[in-house]
């Protein structure tokens, strides 16, 4: 199993720029496809980005492309989704999410019925 822990989320400016880290543990990162999503109140959980196993392929919500960047730090066994031009519709819980079903390495998923592991979120409030 991989065990996922996200960091990053806070309190930002519209505007301003956040950038969101989602550490493993147990498992190398890299040989899992991810996802992140996020969750505002009342509201159904939602596709952000998404990045392959083999970390060449990604994919973007329309909303966020241009603005959000999935990037790795495979010493540290770590992806960050890195977060500009923040908009308050951008407030929500963003969660990231991992997969080691042998898809293959170019496979994503945008559902978050692909994902079987999930960190425990972090908040994003973006102000106007």
């Amino acid at each position: 199993q991989v065990h996922l822990v996200e960091s990053g989320g806070g309190l930002v400016q519209a505007g301003g720029s956040l950038r969101l880290s989602c550490a493993a543990s147990g498992r190398t990162l890299s040989n899992y496809a991810m996802g992140w999503f996020r969750q505002a109140p009342g509201k159904e959980r939602e596709f952000v980005a998404a990045v392959s196993r083999s970390g060449g392929s990604t994919d973007y919500a329309d909303s966020v492309k241009g603005r959000f960047t999935i990037s790795s730090d495979n010493a540290k066994n770590t992806r960050y989704l890195q977060m500009n031009s923040l908009k308050p519709e951008d407030t929500a819980v963003y969660y990231c999410a991992a997969t080691g079903v042998p898809y293959s390495s170019r496979w994503i998923g945008v559902s978050p019925l692909s994902y079987e592991y999930w960190g425990q979120g972090t908040q994003v409030t973006v102000s106007s």
